[in-house]
């Protein structure tokens, strides 16, 4: 899934959910669940030496669109103080397991293994098939979502 679909979804619970206990690991399970749906993924194999170098200009614009798109709804929206900050926290933690994929990819922490093959786990299909591909048709549910999400927002 794409960081801006994490990030738009988790943003939509925080519009919709104020209590912190509840709100924080709903974002994550949310993330988890979407995992597990048929989408393309832009980043190259974890095995691959130039991935990281590959792949990081990738997740910077994901993370600008996705901020682009979370300020202008804040600041068209004018939401309360209470009220950002969930969105923004609901943003942030939908999209966290993806920071934490990427920081045991690159450094290894030991102590981040087991989350980093739970969320391996949670994909439906395994790193490296044609399901997993950056194509029109593995990318429907990514589209479909941030569409929803987005309406959601708006209205």
């Amino acid at each position: 899934m794409l960081l801006t679909t994490h990030a738009l979804t988790g943003a939509i619970l925080g519009k919709n959910i104020s209590n912190l206990w509840l709100l924080i690991p709903l974002s994550l399970v949310l993330h988890f669940t979407m995992d597990h749906l048929r989408h393309g993924e832009y980043v190259e194999s974890f095995d691959s030496r130039t991935a990281f170098s590959n792949t990081w200009w990738k997740v910077g614009l994901d993370i600008s669109i996705s901020a682009i798109v979370l300020l202008a709804f804040l600041y068209f929206n004018k939401f309360d103080v209470i009220q950002t900050r969930n969105i923004l926290l609901g943003s942030f933690f939908s999209a966290f397991p993806d920071l934490l994929t990427v920081i045991y990819w690159k450094f290894k922490f030991k102590l981040l293994a087991p989350i980093y093959h739970f969320h391996s786990w949670c994909h439906k299909y395994p790193r490296g098939v044609k399901e997993r591909n950056w194509t029109l048709r593995n990318s429907v549910n990514d589209i479909a979502i941030s569409l929803i999400a987005i309406m959601l927002f708006i209205f």
